[in-house]
């Protein structure tokens, strides 16, 4: 049985939740990278292995591109902030992550409060379309 099958519709996304998204995107594999500096620079503590830096690199950069994921709720975007602040945390091991984070943060506090403002002016112009 061959049935036709009507095409899926795309769930409409807003404008925050599309930047977060290429934020979040963009910024795991930089996550990433960053652990592979923490190990090149053996830059943990004395009694942690050098390789943990790429296990904590990794697992931040999954976390990140599972986040993409749950944007569309406030509680996904309070995450995405909460994986900023650990990127940040990540300056203390590695100054030059100093500057990533407040990269990365004011791109991602960009697309979250600009995009939700935009969502809001969309929505208010589709209840009251213009005369």
């Amino acid at each position: 049985m061959n049935a036709e099958r009507a095409p899926r519709t795309r769930r409409p996304r807003g404008a925050a939740e599309s930047l977060a998204t290429i934020v979040l995107g963009f910024e795991s594999i930089v996550a990433f990278l960053a652990g592979l500096v923490i190990y090149g620079l053996r830059a943990l503590p004395a009694p942690i292995e050098p390789w943990w830096g790429v296990v904590a690199g990794a697992l931040l950069a999954l976390l990140m591109i599972a986040t993409t994921r749950v944007v569309r709720y406030r509680w996904g975007i309070v995450l995405g902030w909460v994986l900023q602040g650990i990127i940040a945390l990540g300056a203390f091991l590695v100054p030059a992550l100093a500057i990533v984070a407040v990269i990365f943060g004011a791109m991602y506090g960009y697309a979250t409060i600009k995009g939700a403002a935009l969502d809001r002016r969309n929505a208010r112009l589709a209840a009251n379309p213009p005369s």
